[in-house]
């Protein structure tokens, strides 16, 4: 069932009968520097805005909203909340790290219980991950994750109510072609406000994560998001205009590493391969552009393939 985590919405609502419509998104861009093309070449590669899936998303989106009243965000952030229990069945890895059989890792995890066990966790969700609120007890809320869907209880530590809201604005991070729009609701069409190269995180393990797929609400702003040099508590540097969406991953400029201390604008390996430590790396002007434009708890962050 991992292609439910990777694909998400495209796939709940594909299967629900939500049809994408493409006139519905138009480009008015608020941001016009480093702007990709709808398709690109990099290196013998062609590359493109997968206009196609972002238009399911957003209409995914909206029936999700008009079917459901009450949502919250899934929040574990370095496990501040309490270490999940194991789920029933898990994977550790070489390094230590324990994952479910979904491939969510139980580090900054939420334990999600099927409705008729609430014994042993089935599965993890993600910190940040957007969900409706179907009803609430004493000790857990009943939810419907947006990635990918079923009915969960969460024990409500590891949940924080937003409340009735209609989401405006949504960042796209697409890690196979390594590029980033973001889109805000006009009336019944989305505007492009901006089409970027970015950076996603490698797989290597155990310092740099994928970018992990999913649907989340952005947490937390941060014009310095400080870093340690990779297996010590040195700090390394600091990353620019940076805001978080889950657990340790952020959207952010280009990284600057001690002992130097001015902004850097671009760097060559955007738009490239994965190459972050699960962060999604931009231009540092862009990055400033999405720091003033994108609202803590009310702006998701799509991340899909």
């Amino acid at each position: 069932m991992t292609w439910m985590i990777r694909y998400g919405l495209v796939l709940l609502f594909t299967w629900l009968g939500v049809e994408g419509n493409a006139e519905g998104i138009k480009k008015k861009l608020l941001y016009d520097q480093h702007t990709l093309a709808d398709t690109y070449k990099y290196g013998k590669q062609k590359r493109r805005f997968q206009w196609d899936k972002i238009t399911v998303f957003l209409d995914s989106l909206e029936a999700f909203q008009e079917r459901n009243d009450g949502y919250g965000v899934l929040m574990n952030y370095k496990n501040r909340n309490g270490e999940a229990p194991l789920t029933e069945k898990y994977v550790t890895d070489k390094y230590g790290q324990i994952r479910d059989t979904f491939g969510v890792n139980r580090y900054q995890g939420i334990p999600l219980y099927r409705l008729d066990d609430v014994k042993m966790p089935f599965r993890y969700g993600q910190d940040g991950a957007y969900v409706s609120v179907i009803s609430d007890s004493a000790d857990y809320f009943q939810i419907i994750p947006a990635t990918f869907g079923g009915v969960w209880h969460v024990p409500k530590k590891y949940m924080k109510l937003i409340g009735p809201l209609s989401i405006k604005k949504v960042i796209f991070v697409d890690r196979t072609n390594q590029n980033i729009a973001t889109l805000e609701q006009d009336g019944d069409t989305w505007l492009v406000r901006s089409m970027n190269p970015i950076t996603t995180g490698a797989n290597r393990p155990p310092y740099q994560q994928p970018t992990p797929p999913g649907i989340y609400f952005i947490q937390r702003k941060l014009t310095e998001m400080l870093f340690l040099k990779d297996g010590s508590d040195e700090k390394g540097g600091f990353a620019p205009y940076a805001i978080r969406f889950t657990g340790g991953a952020y959207l952010h400029g280009v990284p600057v590493n001690y002992p130097h201390h001015e902004l850097v604008e671009f760097s060559w390996t955007l738009g490239t391969t994965p190459r972050s430590h699960m962060c999604v790396r931009n231009a540092t002007s862009h990055a400033k552009f999405m720091y003033d434009w994108a609202e803590v708890e009310n702006t998701l962050v799509i991340v899909f393939d």
